[in-house]
């Protein structure tokens, strides 16, 4: 049973590892060398 759930959270990590990745290439598209900028901003507010 641990071990079930260990792997199924650690897909899941890896899913939410590939969703940040194609998001933060989105922001990059819209805000160019900004966005490590922007995203910094957001998430120390």
């Amino acid at each position: 049973m641990k071990k079930e759930k260990a792997i199924s959270i650690a897909n899941e990590i890896i899913q939410l590892d590939l969703l940040r990745d194609e998001l933060y290439e989105e922001l990059v598209a819209l805000l160019g060398n900004k966005a490590s900028e922007v995203l910094r901003i957001i998430q120390n507010s």
